[in-house]
């Protein structure tokens, strides 16, 4: 399988780099992420040209192939076995926290596969569960050790774009005390007690993102494209702040023209700047390209 890796420079390079959703990332100085180091946080793109059928559905066994292989990267491991026994143990009990918007809904090829992988790492059928909406009621949930966090890109009305920051957004009784300032403020839903140190895995699914929409509710599907993609890392502000990138060089194709999310995703900048949950910062990720590589728009 083809292996790109992404450079610094490379990185720096792209014009779409600053357009991580707001204007701030355009003209953000060094000193404004504060100190640079040496210390890299990892983030995988896989991609498989043919793991979606002409419907935009995935294939499962291709979709776990590109899992794995994928996982196997971001741990540095060469089994596959050994790379999920690094993410997690018999004696877990797991929480996967999908998404199930309607209109692009995290695939249940999807949900099936990350089911199976913990039940063949020993976990106990009765100590997972694939839920939403419902979370805060879910009785493995509430006694949960681990979570795995993996939802469809898309862009959104209040957040500029829904992705792995906003998925946690269920675990609070009033989401909406979250949108003020286009939801500046949702990595604090990080460090809630129930959800704090407890996830093990992020997933962004860039099977057929969505790249535009207008109003609350906005789903127009000539605005996806197959992407055919997934992101993985342990740090979903990296791997939201690749998300986005893709999503904006899309935008641009689109368009013929910089057209910026709106509202801006700034909240995954402040992630970083103000919270300080992971890393935005385009220098200090170390992003890993696998598999199909023709207009990875990164």
């Amino acid at each position: 399988m083809a292996k790109k890796t992404i450079t610094r420079r490379q990185l720096l390079r792209d014009s779409t780099v600053a357009a991580i959703g707001t204007s701030l990332f355009m003209s953000a100085p060094v000193n404004l992420w504060g100190k640079n180091d040496v210390t890299k946080t990892k983030v995988v793109l896989i991609r498989d040209k043919e793991v979606l059928d002409a419907s935009g559905k995935p294939f499962k066994r291709k979709l776990e192939q590109m899992l794995n292989k994928g996982l196997m990267e971001l741990t540095g491991q060469s089994r596959e076995s050994t790379a999920w026994k690094n993410v997690l143990n018999a004696r877990d009990v797991l929480g996967i926290k999908t998404n199930v918007w309607r209109h692009l809904r995290t695939p249940k090829a999807l949900e099936e596969i990350l089911q199976e992988k913990a039940i063949a790492v020993g976990l106990a059928p009765e100590n997972i569960s694939i839920n939403d909406r419902g979370i805060l009621k879910d009785s493995v949930f509430q006694r949960s050790t681990a979570l795995i966090n993996v939802r469809p890109m898309r862009t959104h009305a209040w957040s500029g774009v829904g992705s792995l920051l906003k998925n946690y957004i269920m675990f609070v009784d009033r989401p909406w005390d979250y949108h003020p300032d286009s939801c500046a403020d949702l990595a604090t839903l990080w460090s809630l007690p129930h959800v704090r140190g407890k996830t093990r895995l992020n997933i962004l699914v860039m099977l057929t993102p969505l790249f535009h929409g207008v109003g609350p509710h906005h789903f127009n599907k000539k605005f996806t494209w197959k992407y055919n993609g997934l992101l993985l890392g342990f740090d979903p502000v990296a791997v939201d702040s690749v998300g986005v990138r893709i999503i904006q060089a899309q935008r641009k194709k689109y368009f013929n023209e910089d057209k910026p999310l709106n509202p801006p995703a700034k909240h995954i900048f402040l992630a970083d700047t103000r919270h300080h949950l992971g890393t935005a910062n385009p220098e200090k990720i170390d992003l890993i390209i696998l598999g199909w590589q023709s207009d990875s728009l990164i």
